[in-house]
């Protein structure tokens, strides 16, 4: 087969579509939750919470009236998802577990090296206090003493709790705001899962398995940096070498878009879907808030040659680098960005504040814009169990946005 070409209008929509974003807001329940976690793979975990943490941002904007009370049954009362490492620290179906398994234990062991003796040591203890008392954290352990781990000196306990977790003893049981609460896996997640049979015969399989699994997490992608961190022990060099590989096997095509140099890639999968975008006349007049490290924004490069919207996320950068502020989050109307904004709460009573806006360039704000995000923002508010929102007059002044108060 050779290159399929189309539209960089065709390639967002695509993607938009591919992301359950064209339209928003158009899952239900659990179920929908699963199916979409079983298009993309994962939802990538980040503690901060401003208007609820990264997970929960990335659901309020495809699932129809979401709360994150939802999310915590699913992975703490159902257990049909897990807290895991695929995207860094990420959320996926359970169902999957089989397959990360036998790569996290080998990392497990190369990081136990370092720490064999203090580690192995203070295991069996922390084995049987689990087993007697139930779920606990670090903090339910004495052992302070510092240790080298993967992000620097960490108490041991920690470092022993993380290597049980790693080779997949313990599952996170709760977590309390940023807090785990670990138990042992056994208890929660099924033998047939637990003490499931590599499902790869061979490394190479394995990337295989894991390199498309990732281009489905954006839907369409290059073979550029972007989506692609994370892939155990698989390099530059051979992550060309397999989609090469899978665009000869037929898993996966190769696709043009205009006015692009590099070659995207699109799961055969999704063919039907990608050439159903190319007849798609009607556009529905919604909008979404999207999450900072929503799997649609992972390429942030890609993000700026598709939609031609630079977004970077600034939390990490000093106040004085920062273009915009702290904590933005992109606004998506139909399939282009118009806007974002800096959200905040107010503690006392849990109102949405918009601290900052800003609108995109060169675009006229319509009437349909304007019903677009009231409807977006009232939903926004359901997800957030509250009325109230706050904008700075003077705010609301600069960016004509009186109409969404």
């Amino acid at each position: 087969m050779g290159s399929i070409k189309i539209t960089r209008s065709q390639a967002r929509r695509f993607i938009l579509i591919h992301q359950c974003l064209l339209p928003p807001r158009t899952i239900s329940g659990k179920q929908g939750i699963l199916d979409f976690l079983n298009r993309v793979g994962c939802i990538q975990y980040d503690p901060l919470n401003i208007v609820g943490n990264n997970p929960e941002l990335v659901l309020q904007s495809r699932v129809k009236d979401f709360k994150p009370e939802i999310l915590e049954e699913m992975l703490y009362t159902d257990r049909t998802l897990v807290d895991d490492w695929d995207k860094m620290m990420a959320i996926y179906p359970v169902t999957d577990k089989p397959h990360f398994h036998y790569r996290q234990l080998e990392a497990a062991k190369r990081d136990r090296r370092r720490n064999a003796d203090h580690t192995l040591t203070v295991i069996p203890e922390i084995r049987k206090t689990i087993e007697e008392r139930g779920p606990l954290s670090s903090i339910d352990f004495e052992h302070d003493r510092k240790v080298a781990w993967s992000w620097g000196p960490t108490r041991l306990a920690k470092v022993a709790l993380d290597d049980m977790y790693y080779q997949g003893e313990l599952v996170i049981h709760h977590k309390l705001n940023t807090r785990k609460f670990y138990d042992l896996a056994r208890r929660h997640i099924p033998e047939e899962i637990l003490n499931a049979p590599d499902p790869h015969k061979s490394h190479e399989e394995y990337q295989d398995w894991h390199v498309h699994r990732r281009l489905r997490s954006l839907g369409l992608a290059w073979s550029r940096a972007g989506i692609w961190p994370w892939i155990h022990r698989t390099s530059t060099k051979e992550r060309v070498i397999i989609l090469e590989r899978l665009v000869d096997r037929g898993d996966i095509a190769e696709v043009k878009v205009e006015e692009i140099r590099y070659p995207f890639y699109v799961s055969s999968m999704d063919l039907s879907t990608l050439k159903e975008t190319g007849e798609m006349n009607e556009i529905p007049h919604q909008a979404a808030i999207i999450a900072p490290l929503d799997s649609l924004m992972w390429d942030r490069e890609l993000i700026n040659a598709l939609f031609e919207f630079n977004y970077r996320w600034e939390v990490y950068k000093p106040v004085k680098e920062r273009e915009y502020g702290y904590y933005v989050l992109p606004v998506l109307y139909r399939d282009r960005f118009i806007a974002r904004f800096e959200p905040g709460r107010d503690k006392k009573n849990g109102t949405l504040v918009i601290k900052n806006w800003w609108w995109e360039k060169n675009f006229e704000v319509t009437q349909d814009i304007q019903d677009a995000l009231i409807d977006c923002f009232n939903n926004f508010l359901k997800y957030l169990s509250t009325n109230k929102l706050k904008i700075n007059k003077r705010l609301v002044d600069r960016e004509g946005l009186n109409w969404l108060l």
